[in-house]
């Protein structure tokens, strides 16, 4: 998978399934729309990655580190709570995110290898 397949693997499963946990929930909380957002950002920034923009490249890596570790607090919440779907539409969203940075990484790494 390359870098650019990454990106939008995981703009996608942003919105799908941050969109899905919205309109699941009974109170429809807007904090759950945050990935979402973070989703089309990344989804707009996607041609730039296409192109090997390596400015944009590192922005949108840093928006998944970022995307990852705010995922663990409603992580946490579905756990508490004990709801299975939550908790399963959470973890899809972290694994779309480390999948993404292992590509990230590895893309990286050959980059390197190659100069």
């Amino acid at each position: 998978m390359n870098p650019y397949i990454a990106t939008l693997v995981n703009a996608i499963t942003l919105i799908i399934i941050a969109t899905w946990g919205y309109l699941a929930a009974e109170n429809g909380s807007t904090t759950a729309l945050i990935p979402v957002f973070f989703g089309v950002v990344l989804l707009l920034l996607s041609s730039g990655v296409k192109k090997e923009n390596k400015v944009v490249s590192h922005i949108v890596v840093i928006l998944t580190i970022l995307i990852i570790l705010s995922l663990y607090m409603p992580f946490k919440g579905a756990l508490e709570r004990g709801d299975n779907i939550a908790l399963i539409r959470v973890l899809l969203m972290i694994a779309a995110g480390v999948l993404a940075m292992m590509t990230y990484i590895k893309n990286f790494i050959a980059n390197r290898k190659a100069k």
